[in-house]
């Protein structure tokens, strides 16, 4: 059963940073895509950024400059580091991974997300 765990979520004031994880647990062959999505009360799921296997990033515009996104391969893990929060960067942030799974198949899996919630 593969199951995403996030972490790092909380309430940071205006200006400062978190840094969020997401470790990807069991039974699968390879990760493929992994990325955060998030989403505000009232408006759709966004993609915030994404990294690829072999470490090339995408990261939105409304977060550039701002967030970065890196794995570690080992650990089976996802990083989102948000630095200079603003009060607009407040939303559920949700990790994603599209893997190949022990049987050979293209999934993608969810993790129930975290909030963040930045104070002004």
């Amino acid at each position: 059963q593969v199951q995403l765990v996030e972490s790092g979520g909380g309430l940071v004031q205006a200006g400062g940073s978190l840094r969020l994880s997401c470790a990807v647990s069991g039974g699968i062959s390879s990760l493929k895509i992994m990325g955060w999505y998030r989403q505000a009360p009232g408006n759709q799921r966004d993609l915030v950024a994404t990294v690829s296997a072999d470490g090339r990033t995408n990261i939105a515009d409304s977060v550039k400059d701002r967030f970065t996104i890196s794995r570690d391969n080992a650990k089976r893990t996802v990083y989102l580091q948000m630095n200079s929060l603003k009060a607009e960067d407040t939303a559920v942030y949700y990790c994603n991974s599209n893997v190949i799974t022990l049987e050979g198949w293209d999934m993608d899996y969810w993790g129930k997300g975290t909030l963040v919630t930045v104070s002004s």
